[in-house]
């Protein structure tokens, strides 16, 4: 298979303009990654009795990010497609980056209040919906800016960046809004105003670092025919096409695909968990957890930087076994110890930390690297499908295993499965001798 990198002029260093200015888009994706949807607005949600207590709140939230990604799996790969015919692959990332943007800044006018619940939720799901579509064309530019000597390594580089700049961030806002009783320009947790102002910060974090790349990437040429246009109905035909055509020509990306598939839901679920399972088995208090978190993104940060170099040089195949197979190992001594408290949790649960970032970048990379040119919206939004076409696996997996065991700490054990089942999936698939 050809390759979908292109290789630049001049060769691109890992410091280089284009490269900063693309890491940047990753640095600034913190404030929606963590601030809103993990540590700081869904939390606010669940937290606040005003908006019905922790189990109603937890439910509905539940309920609006499943339909959220059920509108991503149906659409990303078609706009992906249409992005890539049309030439306008940084236009579109501007558009929907920026309407993440109004969708964080939004969130501002959620007060604690019933009525106003669903607006939260609302610009929740909208936020989610139109990050996946940015990714997929952010994802997409990845071949612009790099080489097949330099990819591990800038996809590393910037996956990296995310994990720092939301420690960044949210110690910004602990600091300032959250922690202190009041916090600047005497804003407190009154009214949620703490919790409403860090959305308006986070909504210009990413709008501001945003702006690099839309002014340096160039954008990348369609590869429609002039004049050849297609309506919706038909990207779809040609999607079904295309994937037929995967399947029987390229096993090694329809396979791809699908491990990476389950792995990254597994990566997902120990990010997802791992708060919970602190509190209820190793016996966190709520700053401890905040404080693990900001431990565990500045280690994912820095060994993800780190990994790149190795995808560059082992590949990324290698890169992404090495670490599932540290995953499940470091999971089961965790499992194994629970009784040992906040000792074995920040010992092994930051070892965990360690392995998820190189595993994430790395499959980007490995998928970078195997795309046919022209294909890269495309394919990268089938792998933003794949994922949320199987989002259930992991939270499924947890909540059976907490059920059969008994015990919350079990959950460790449905985790494992998932990752284990993404790993044995991933053996057979090897890249083509083409792109090593």
């Amino acid at each position: 298979m050809t390759s979908a990198l292109r290789t630049p002029s001049p060769e691109p260093r890992l410091l280089s303009k284009p490269v900063l200015a693309w890491g940047m888009w990753d640095w600034g994706s913190a404030a929606f990654n963590a601030v809103v949807t993990t540590f700081v607005f869904t939390t606010y949600l669940t937290r606040t009795p005003a908006f019905g207590g922790e189990a109603h709140v937890s439910a509905q939230l539940s309920w609006w990010i499943s339909g959220a990604g059920v509108i991503i799996a149906l659409l990303a790969p078609v706009t992906g497609q249409r992005a890539d015919r049309s030439g306008r692959r940084k236009f579109w990332l501007g558009v929907n980056t920026y309407l993440v943007v109004a969708a964080t800044a939004g969130l501002a006018f959620v007060a604690p209040e019933p009525d106003l619940l669903w607006l939260g939720l609302f610009l929740l799901a909208a936020g989610n919906i139109f990050f996946e579509f940015a990714s997929v064309n952010y994802n997409a530019m990845l071949g612009q800016i790099s080489t097949p000597a330099t990819i591990g390594k800038i996809s590393g580089f910037g996956w990296g960046l995310g994990y720092i700049a939301g420690i960044v961030l949210l110690v910004i806002l602990y600091v300032s809004l959250i922690g202190p009783d009041v916090g600047i320009f005497g804003i407190t947790s009154d009214n949620g105003w703490d919790v409403r102002i860090s959305m308006l910060i986070a909504a210009a974090w990413l709008g501001l670092s945003a702006i690099p790349v839309l002014r340096v990437i160039p954008e990348a040429p369609g590869t429609a025919a002039p004049g050849a246009k297609i309506g919706i109905l038909g990207s779809y035909k040609k999607l079904g096409r295309d994937l037929v055509g995967l399947w029987r020509d390229d096993r090694t990306t329809a396979r791809f695909l699908i491990a990476s598939a389950i792995f990254r839901d597994g990566l997902a679920g120990v990010f997802t968990f791992a708060g919970v399972l602190a509190v209820g088995t190793f016996g966190f208090s709520g700053g401890d957890v905040i404080l693990f978190g900001i431990a565990a993104n500045v280690v994912a940060g820095v060994v993800t930087i780190a990994s790149g170099r190795l995808d560059d040089r082992f590949g990324p195949r290698t890169v992404i076994m090495a670490a599932l197979i540290g995953l499940v190992t470091f999971g089961v001594v965790v499992f194994v110890l629970h009784d040992g408290g906040h000792t074995v949790f920040w010992i092994f649960g930051l070892g965990l930390a360690a392995f998820v970032g190189p595993a994430q970048s790395a499959s980007r990379s490995f998928l970078a690297r195997i795309i046919p040119p022209g294909k890269e919206g495309e394919l990268f939004g089938l792998y933003a499908t794949t994922g949320r076409a199987v989002s259930f696996i992991a939270p499924a997996a947890f909540g059976i295993a907490v059920t059969l065991g008994g015990a919350q700490y079990f959950g460790i054990l449905g985790l494992i499965l998932v990752i284990a089942l993404g790993l044995a999936l991933m053996i057979p698939v090897r890249l083509p001798q083409s792109v090593r």
